[in-house]
């Protein structure tokens, strides 16, 4: 923890005051635009009361007599407002807003600057004031506040002097005043609002703590994962030792047979019993520590992940804390404009990484800038149209597939795609016969270009043509992707998708040329798997056709300039990449599946690495390199470009050796053992037993089986309990699992498919092809390998 980030004793009492009056700031425009929407509420008034409150205790410390008089009559308002005395209204609300803002201001400003600021917005500070004070006070002079005979609610409520025009910048000399002595508060308003970040409840209590201590902290943590998942394997060799052992055992009895048929001394024979003592004394402390290994590796492996999940929680915050401004931001400018905007916020416990959430800001607040410039029409044209006069601006987060949507719509005029085409060939961006075939996708893409606009009056909120490229730049940034759609006269909806935290990413893992590479699942468009005889050439270039549209096919290999991959299968694993406008075919391998892995930065000696954007440690602790797609993406294009490309051949390569699938088959009855084997040996599998859930278990370990068929009823260890074991392992979660049983009742075959069971059969299916078809449906038949 970074001592700096907790001791607040650098700071100025004026930076104190500042960091008050933004937190108290907060809550005074949130519980204001409740008024203006809602009717009058006590909770609400009574927030507001203890918000200008705290402000003004805060400006009488540090003598910013100006602050303490704004806050003073503000707070004579609510009181008011709360004791029935005033009506609240629209245009108090707007007056209350600027007082608010004018304290926010006073509260930036530095020491140096702070006289002449004052005296700069005296006239400001004095027009507020009075228009406080005259709507707290309908039918009193508009002048500074006189003293009340009112009892006092919120502590000191003496009267407020005139601010002078010189405030004292040393709160120290002279001495504090008897202001500044705290009167303890009335019961009935207990108890004590607070600010956000204090009204938090025990259990969410805050601590400083810089970003970079987090980071190695989530560094050290993600290392912990890894290093946890070290030990099954190590507890895997160990089984393999305890075999060889018992094939020792069995060795030594045959000797002893052996010896038994010969005359042997005396001697010999001590020394082989000694043998034999030996090896069954070393076999049972194999066995104990074997079970005292697992034991520890399963709580290590457990400890490790609460660890990392709590501190990639404590790097979350609740997506609201990002957007705290936007309904006054929305609200303001919907009046600037004359129209009538319902403005929603959904989704905002959504947790969202602290990093993102910083960097949301500016792409949100342009989006919905534009929503309500662009989108949103008039209250008369929306009555014209058949409409409500109050349009809707929506925004909303959720987590959804390892990933965090944003979805900003609104129910305005939408985006005319026949205005956006004919800017598109007006600007020359592309020909107007290409352009007549561009898609609504396509078209919609050109929004985020720089300096591309549809809007022809340029005003002070909107039409430079700028924002959404810079949107667009921070959504690459973080790895995320930006769409847009549109129906005219319905509306429009963008759609943000980012990874949940910029430490760990979900990638799609794939092998290229023997190496593992992870591709960040939020710059994939498609993953495909095409027939070689479904490739084409034109001009030297390969394309396969996916939705009607060709798409160029590159080797991953030659792009990453690794050795050249044998690609032997008739299948080809494909991941369809594409930047504004095309799209590319990247042939991998084989996809190895999708992983959260932890980033870690590359050392920043080495530079740009071209292609790549970081590194992270597998499961069991090897390296992995992350793909940076834009700059793949640009090298695909050059790569094509200088037409040096080497064909992805056509004719399938006879692979040099024949590799037999191997199956395991678990059942405790002898009879289905044996019929399960020969029924699967008789099709050319090469076929392991196991006689109950736990023999299963080890086999599975230390072999390695392309599929695992198994009964639910077993003694030791049940068919769902090696299930839950099999898909909870780092190495063996990917090995299709059949259950075969007797139980054929619908909840029987839920509850084996939620375990992470691919197939659930019954018994009966050894009397038809039922069984044989989803043996063949996993692994395929064996005259295919």
């Amino acid at each position: 923890m970074n001592n700096d980030e907790l001791d607040l004793s650098h700071l100025s009492m004026l930076d104190l005051f500042g960091m008050e009056v933004e937190t108290q700031a907060a809550l005074l425009n949130e519980n204001l635009l409740r008024l203006e929407n809602h009717s009058q509420s006590g909770k609400e008034l009574e927030a507001l009361m203890r918000g200008a409150h705290s402000i003004k205790g805060a400006a009488r410390i540090v003598q910013l007599n100006e602050a303490v008089h704004i806050a003073h009559v503000m707070e004579d308002y609510f009181v008011a407002a709360r004791e029935g005395q005033i009506t609240i209204a629209e245009d108090h609300i707007d007056i209350l807003l600027s007082g608010v803002d004018l304290l926010l201001s006073m509260g930036k400003v530095k020491e140096p600057e702070l006289k002449s600021w004052m005296q700069e917005h005296q006239q400001e500070i004095d027009l507020i004031a009075r228009q406080i004070q005259a709507i707290a006070s309908p039918g009193t002079p508009e002048d500074y506040p006189q003293a009340t005979s009112e009892p006092e609610i919120l502590g000191d409520r003496s009267p407020i002097p005139p601010p002078t025009r010189q405030p004292n910048l040393n709160p120290v000399e002279p001495p504090p005043p008897p202001l500044l002595v705290p009167i303890p508060e009335p019961e009935p308003l207990q108890p004590k609002a607070q600010s956000p970040s204090s009204s938090r409840s025990s259990g969410d209590r805050v601590v400083r703590l810089s970003a970079d201590n987090l980071n190695r902290l989530m560094g050290l943590a993600g290392e912990s994962l890894i290093e946890a998942n070290w030990l099954q394997p190590f507890a895997d060799s160990l089984l393999k030792l305890k075999k060889h052992q018992t094939q020792l055992s069995k060795t030594l009895e045959q000797l002893e047979s052996s010896l038994s048929e010969h005359q042997t001394t005396i001697t010999t024979q001590n020394h082989l019993e000694t043998a034999q003592l030996q090896e069954k004394e070393c076999l049972e402390i194999l066995n104990n520590r074997i079970n005292d290994l697992e034991l520890f590796a399963r709580r290590f492996a457990n400890l490790s992940d609460r660890l990392y999940r709590e501190v990639i929680d404590s790097h979350m915050r609740p997506f609201a804390e990002g957007v705290a401004g936007f309904p006054r931001m929305m609200r303001d400018l919907s009046k600037q404009l004359g129209k009538l905007v319902k403005f929603e916020i959904l989704g905002k416990a959504t947790k969202v990484d602290r990093d993102i959430l910083d960097k949301l800001e500016a792409p949100l607040t342009q989006i919905l800038r534009n929503a309500i410039a662009h989108g949103i029409e008039s209250p008369s044209e929306r009555i014209e149209k058949g409409k409500p006069a109050e349009g809707t601006v929506r925004l909303e987060a959720v987590h959804r597939g390892g990933m965090l949507l944003i979805t900003i719509s609104d129910d305005g005029r939408g985006i005319n795609l026949a205005e956006v085409r004919q800017q598109v060939i007006k600007n020359q961006l592309v020909n107007p016969e290409f352009a007549h075939q561009l898609t609504e996708a396509e078209l919609m893409e050109f929004l985020f270009l720089p300096s591309f606009s549809t809007v022809t009056e340029v005003t002070e909120i909107s039409g430079r043509g700028v924002g959404l490229d810079i949107a667009k730049g921070m959504m690459q940034e973080v790895g995320g992707l930006l769409r847009a759609q549109s129906e005219l006269g319905i509306g429009t909806r963008f759609h943000l998708q980012l990874p949940l935290t910029l430490s760990v990413i979900r990638t799609l893992l794939v092998d290229i040329s023997s190496e593992p590479y992870g591709f960040p699942l939020t710059r994939i468009d498609r993953i495909v798997q095409i027939q070689r005889r479904d490739i084409f050439v034109v001009e030297n270039r390969q394309y396969f056709t996916l939705n009607g549209q060709n798409i160029s096919l590159v080797s991953a290999h030659q792009v990453l300039e690794l050795e050249k991959s044998e690609l032997n299968d008739e299948l080809l694993s494909v991941i369809v990449l594409s930047d504004r406008l095309n799209y590319y075919g990247l042939v991998v391998d084989r996809f190895l599946g999708e992983r959260d892995l932890v980033i870690r930065p590359l050392d920043p000696r080495l530079g740009k690495v071209r292609d790549i954007s970081a590194a992270a440690l597998m499961e069991d602790g090897s390296p992995v390199l992350i793909i940076d797609v834009e700059d793949l993406v640009r090298s695909l294009d050059l790569l094509l470009s200088s037409g040096r490309l080497s064909q992805i051949t056509q004719d399938a390569q006879v692979k040099e050796s024949k590799r037999y699938q191997k199956i395991l088959v678990v059942d405790d009855s002898i009879t289905v053992r044996e019929m399960e084997r020969k029924l699967l040996q008789n099709k050319g599998y090469n076929v392991d037993v196991a006689v109950n859930g736990i023999d299963a278990w080890n086999a599975a370990r230390t072999g390695e089986y392309d599929l695992i068929i198994t009964d639910v009823d077993m003694p030791r260890m049940n068919g769902i309990e090696l299930v839950n074991h099999l898909k909870s392992n780092a190495k063996l979660k990917f090995t299709p699992v059949i259950i075969v049983s007797y139980k054929d009742r619908e909840e029987d075959r839920l509850l084996g498919l939620e375990a992470g069971a691919n197939y659930y059969l019954t018994k009966s299916s050894f009397h038809d092809d039922t069984f044989l078809n989803a043996v063949m449906d996993m692994i395929g038949s064996p005259d295919e390998i």
